[in-house]
């Protein structure tokens, strides 16, 4: 689990509110120099339009959803950024990990020097431990897996005289290809939707709940039949008024030691002009998935070419379930309830049977052997 402010799951603000909170928000936005410092005379309670704009530039430099909404993703966020390295003394701490923009940099740094880290997340997970606690051994350091002052002055130190390289990308490509041996021996955790009983399309009476079951049952057939073990992130018995958040589900596809996890989603948009197929994988403006990454690319090849749905690309984006997991991770919208060209052909069971198709060859073809995919 992720460190959270207990106050933010009530935290909503937009523009034109007034609130004591959104004093804070511009605060740490004048920090990071996306919004100008404001006199006296301006009310810092009153969500302006300026301070929006801010907002939904924070919002696509950090990769989360661009909505000028300052709610618990957003704060959360604004509270990593506000973390220097050198800032805090910091360590690993199970079911309670740290983040901030410092680990992010502390990851980035043993990366760069040629300890695994893992993907720059900037969260304070078991690889960046091992890694920590491996640079203090060779260091000539307490190895005591905490980042303080000594750490700061080794790092800085040796950063000085070591740059770039691409020693992380090197060991994801390694990885992959040890992996690559068919889908008969591998783990892949299926993580449908659960938008609960908004029916995004009124009428087929579709929910994204609905459609993300009826997809995941049709996906896990398949990849069942070609021997492959399939692990779904919540029962369809599941009450859908008590949602399962995204940290729930990335410690669960994590604790299965899965290689691969697949979420299923539809979008929705009030004005029911936007539509088609989008893939999702974790990258920030740092680092990326490389594999999520590849595996997003095969997902929407796969159903753009066997369908009319718009192409909506893939696309990097640093939410939970594929920021915590520690395998490869996509999310694919299927397409907008919303729009009625997009929910007719999500209503239709054959369609339906198309694109579940479409995501199991791709899933075959990331880990077929050899070759490219």
């Amino acid at each position: 689990m992720v460190e959270e402010l207990p106050s933010l799951p009530r935290l909503h603000l937009v523009q034109g509110v007034r609130n004591p909170a959104v004093a804070e928000v511009r605060d740490r936005l004048e920090r990071l120099g996306l919004l100008g410092v404001c006199g006296s005379e301006v009310d810092h309670a009153f969500f302006s339009p300026e301070l929006d704009v801010a907002v939904r530039q924070f919002q696509q430099d950090r990769g989360i959803m661009i909505d000028g909404i300052v709610g618990p993703a957003t704060f959360r966020q604004l509270e990593e950024a506000r973390w220097n390295l050198g800032d805090r003394i910091v360590s690993y701490s199970f079911g309670h990990m740290t983040a901030g923009d410092d680990i992010a940099n502390l990851q980035r740094q043993l990366n760069t020097l040629g300890f695994d880290a893992g993907r720059v997340d900037g969260v304070f997970g078991p690889d960046t431990d091992q890694a920590l606690r491996e640079f203090q051994r060779n260091v000539g350091l307490e190895v005591d897996g905490t980042c303080g002052p000594e750490v700061w002055r080794a790092l800085d130190r040796l950063s000085r005289t070591v740059k770039g390289g691409a020693a992380a990308a090197l060991r994801s490509e390694h990885h992959h290809a040890m992996a690559r041996t068919g889908v008969a021996d591998k783990v892949v955790v299926i993580d449908p939707g659960h938008g609960g009983d908004d029916y995004g399309d009124v009428a087929h009476r579709l929910a994204e709940s609905i459609v993300a079951d009826d997809l995941c049952r049709r996906i896990e057939g398949r990849l069942a039949a070609i021997g492959t073990q399939v692990l779904v992130t919540r029962p369809r018995t599941h009450d859908m008024t008590e949602p399962i958040d995204e940290t729930t589900r990335a410690a669960f596809a994590n604790s299965t030691g899965a290689d691969l996890v697949v979420s299923l989603h539809t979008d929705s948009e009030p004005t029911g002009v936007a539509r088609g197929i989008a893939t999702y994988y974790f990258g920030n403006p740092h680092d990326e998935s490389m594999m999520g990454r590849r595996f997003a690319e095969l997902v929407q090849h796969e159903i753009v070419r066997r369908t009319d749905l718009v192409d909506c690309r893939t696309h990097g984006k640093t939410w939970d379930l594929l920021r915590l997991t520690r395998m490869p991770a996509v999310r694919i919208e299927f397409g907008y309830l919303s729009n009625s060209s997009d929910a007719e052909r999500l209503a239709d069971a054959d369609f339906r049977d198309v694109v579940s198709e479409a995501v199991a060859i791709a899933v075959v073809r990331f880990f077929a052997p050899g070759g490219e995919n």
